[in-house]
């Protein structure tokens, strides 16, 4: 007698079937995982930006006035992407920056992130601790 060998239509779908649980189990943890590594590039940029209007006030004596060059507008800072918008509204002892969420962030917990010129940090959930690591 001769044997045939190979797979069962059976065998195979359970095959996919074990695929696509590991799946959907993975891609959520993976999605929260890029969202946070993206978040963590845009509060060093926003630390970054700190420093930046830190030496302007040193130079100046005034966050504000003349306008203060180099301060980044997204996050991240080199690249195409855009994953966050940083603004910035200094006066003339103090300023915030913020950074506002694109699209591609848009299931990031965190939101809006605030920081001003006496290091107090803010996120729009409220766990600065979760969100400023």
């Amino acid at each position: 007698m001769i044997r045939i060998r190979g797979f069962t239509l059976i065998e195979l779908m359970i095959v996919v079937a074990i695929l696509g649980i590991i799946a959907a189990i993975a891609l959520p943890s993976y999605q929260n995982q890029v969202r946070d590594g993206r978040r963590a590039d845009c509060t060093a940029v926003l630390l970054q930006a700190r420093q930046l209007m830190e030496r302007h006030y040193s130079k100046n004596y005034d966050y504000g006035t003349p306008a203060p060059v180099g301060i980044p507008v997204k996050a991240p800072i080199d690249g195409t992407a855009n994953y966050y918008a940083i603004t910035l509204a200094a006066g003339a002892t103090t300023f915030t920056l913020t950074a506002t969420p694109g699209t591609a962030q848009a299931g990031d917990g965190c939101g809006v992130l605030t920081i001003n010129q006496a290091g107090v940090k803010t996120a729009a959930d409220g766990t600065v601790d979760n969100c400023w690591r």
